[in-house]
Protein backbone atom coordinates (compact mmCIF):
# COMPACT_ATOMS: atom_id res chain seq x y z
CA UNK A 1 0.00 0.00 0.00
CA UNK A 2 1.40 3.39 -0.94
CA UNK A 3 1.55 6.29 1.44
CA UNK A 4 0.45 9.06 -0.93
CA UNK A 5 -3.11 9.55 0.31
CA UNK A 6 -2.09 9.42 3.96
CA UNK A 7 0.65 12.02 3.41
CA UNK A 8 -1.75 14.40 1.69
CA UNK A 9 -4.43 13.98 4.38
CA UNK A 10 -2.05 14.71 7.25
CA UNK A 11 -0.40 17.65 5.48
CA UNK A 12 -3.76 19.17 4.53
CA UNK A 13 -4.76 19.17 8.20
CA UNK A 14 -2.03 21.77 8.76
CA UNK A 15 -2.90 24.14 5.89
CA UNK A 16 -2.56 27.74 6.99
CA UNK A 17 -0.11 27.12 9.84
CA UNK A 18 2.36 29.99 9.60
CA UNK A 19 5.29 31.52 11.39
CA UNK A 20 4.69 34.33 13.85
CA UNK A 21 6.58 37.50 12.98
CA UNK A 22 8.76 38.82 15.79
CA UNK A 23 9.94 37.24 19.02
CA UNK A 24 7.06 34.80 19.44
CA UNK A 25 7.07 31.42 17.71
CA UNK A 26 4.25 29.33 16.28
CA UNK A 27 3.54 26.40 18.66
CA UNK A 28 2.51 24.17 15.75
CA UNK A 29 5.89 24.61 14.05
CA UNK A 30 7.70 23.90 17.33
CA UNK A 31 5.53 20.79 17.70
CA UNK A 32 6.85 19.47 14.37
CA UNK A 33 10.41 19.64 15.70
CA UNK A 34 9.55 18.16 19.08
CA UNK A 35 7.57 15.20 17.77
CA UNK A 36 10.27 14.15 15.29
CA UNK A 37 12.95 14.16 18.00
CA UNK A 38 14.44 17.65 17.67
CA UNK A 39 12.87 19.49 20.62
CA UNK A 40 16.04 21.57 20.96
CA UNK A 41 14.79 23.80 18.11
CA UNK A 42 12.95 26.64 19.86
CA UNK A 43 12.08 29.05 17.04
CA UNK A 44 10.06 29.09 13.84
CA UNK A 45 12.80 30.84 11.86
CA UNK A 46 14.90 27.66 11.55
CA UNK A 47 14.08 26.22 8.11
CA UNK A 48 11.27 23.75 8.75
CA UNK A 49 10.16 22.16 5.47
CA UNK A 50 11.94 18.88 6.29
CA UNK A 51 10.75 18.92 9.92
CA UNK A 52 7.20 19.35 8.62
CA UNK A 53 7.57 16.51 6.09
CA UNK A 54 8.94 14.16 8.74
CA UNK A 55 6.10 15.13 11.09
CA UNK A 56 3.65 14.38 8.28
CA UNK A 57 5.30 10.98 7.76
CA UNK A 58 5.11 10.24 11.49
CA UNK A 59 1.38 10.98 11.63
CA UNK A 60 0.66 9.22 8.32
CA UNK A 61 2.32 6.06 9.69
CA UNK A 62 5.04 6.32 7.05
CA UNK A 63 8.72 5.90 7.97
CA UNK A 64 10.60 9.15 8.52
CA UNK A 65 14.13 9.73 7.24
CA UNK A 66 16.92 8.78 9.66
CA UNK A 67 17.14 11.13 12.63
CA UNK A 68 20.40 12.77 11.57
CA UNK A 69 18.72 13.85 8.30
CA UNK A 70 15.29 14.96 9.59
CA UNK A 71 16.08 18.67 9.39
CA UNK A 72 17.46 18.46 5.84
CA UNK A 73 15.21 18.52 2.78
CA UNK A 74 17.85 16.54 0.90
CA UNK A 75 17.53 13.82 3.56
CA UNK A 76 14.51 12.69 1.54
CA UNK A 77 16.79 11.78 -1.38
CA UNK A 78 17.41 8.46 0.42
CA UNK A 79 13.75 7.93 1.44
CA UNK A 80 11.36 5.57 -0.30
CA UNK A 81 11.98 4.84 -3.95
CA UNK A 82 12.63 7.05 -6.96
CA UNK A 83 9.74 7.68 -9.33
CA UNK A 84 10.23 9.19 -12.77
CA UNK A 85 8.23 12.26 -13.77
CA UNK A 86 5.98 10.30 -16.14
CA UNK A 87 4.97 7.89 -13.35
CA UNK A 88 4.66 10.51 -10.61
CA UNK A 89 1.38 10.74 -8.75
CA UNK A 90 -0.27 13.15 -6.41
CA UNK A 91 1.17 12.50 -2.95
CA UNK A 92 4.70 11.65 -4.07
CA UNK A 93 7.47 13.54 -2.28
CA UNK A 94 9.46 16.03 -4.36
CA UNK A 95 12.94 17.21 -3.41
CA UNK A 96 14.10 20.50 -4.92
CA UNK A 97 17.48 22.21 -4.93
CA UNK A 98 17.94 25.67 -3.47
CA UNK A 99 20.80 28.04 -4.32
CA UNK A 100 22.27 25.54 -6.81
CA UNK A 101 21.87 21.85 -7.71
CA UNK A 102 25.17 21.02 -5.97
CA UNK A 103 24.57 23.01 -2.77
CA UNK A 104 23.48 21.35 0.47
CA UNK A 105 20.33 23.49 0.52
CA UNK A 106 16.99 22.15 -0.61
CA UNK A 107 13.24 22.11 -0.21
CA UNK A 108 10.82 19.21 0.13
CA UNK A 109 7.08 18.96 -0.34
CA UNK A 110 4.23 16.74 -1.46
CA UNK A 111 3.32 16.64 -5.14
CA UNK A 112 -0.12 18.07 -5.82
CA UNK A 113 0.14 18.56 -9.58
CA UNK A 114 1.87 20.01 -12.62
CA UNK A 115 1.23 23.01 -14.83
CA UNK A 116 -0.17 22.16 -18.26
CA UNK A 117 3.23 22.59 -19.91
CA UNK A 118 5.12 20.79 -17.11
CA UNK A 119 7.26 23.82 -16.32
CA UNK A 120 5.84 24.16 -12.79
CA UNK A 121 5.30 21.64 -10.03
CA UNK A 122 2.75 22.38 -7.32
CA UNK A 123 3.79 21.24 -3.85
CA UNK A 124 1.98 21.07 -0.52
CA UNK A 125 4.57 21.70 2.14
CA UNK A 126 5.76 23.54 5.18
CA UNK A 127 7.84 26.70 5.20
CA UNK A 128 6.54 27.76 1.80
CA UNK A 129 6.46 31.55 2.22
CA UNK A 130 6.72 30.81 5.98
CA UNK A 131 3.57 28.69 6.09
CA UNK A 132 1.95 25.39 5.20
CA UNK A 133 0.41 25.90 1.78
CA UNK A 134 0.42 24.82 -1.84
CA UNK A 135 3.01 26.69 -3.90
CA UNK A 136 4.39 26.51 -7.45
CA UNK A 137 8.07 25.85 -8.16
CA UNK A 138 10.01 25.56 -11.40
CA UNK A 139 10.20 21.90 -12.37
CA UNK A 140 13.81 22.56 -13.41
CA UNK A 141 14.66 22.56 -9.68
CA UNK A 142 13.58 18.94 -9.10
CA UNK A 143 16.36 16.73 -7.76
CA UNK A 144 14.18 13.67 -7.29
CA UNK A 145 10.62 12.43 -6.88
CA UNK A 146 10.20 9.77 -4.18
CA UNK A 147 7.41 7.41 -3.14
CA UNK A 148 7.14 5.78 0.27
CA UNK A 149 5.17 2.96 1.83
CA UNK A 150 3.15 2.83 4.98
CA UNK A 151 5.07 1.51 7.97
CA UNK A 152 4.01 -2.14 7.78
CA UNK A 153 5.88 -3.01 11.00
CA UNK A 154 3.86 -0.45 12.94
CA UNK A 155 0.55 -1.58 11.43
CA UNK A 156 1.40 -5.25 12.02
CA UNK A 157 2.34 -4.64 15.66
CA UNK A 158 -0.79 -2.54 16.17
CA UNK A 159 -2.93 -5.37 14.82
CA UNK A 160 -1.21 -7.87 17.11
CA UNK A 161 -1.84 -5.63 20.09
CA UNK A 162 -5.50 -5.27 19.15
CA UNK A 163 -6.20 -9.02 19.28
Amino acid sequence: MKANNALIAVAMSQLGTKEIVGGNHEPEVLKYYKEIGHAWVKDDETPWCAAFMNWVCLHALVPMVKKSQRLRARGFLDWGMTVNVQESKQGDVVVLWRKSPSSASGHVGILIGWSMDGSLVYLLGGNQSNQVKIAAYSSDRILDIRRGDVNRDFIFSAKLGAS
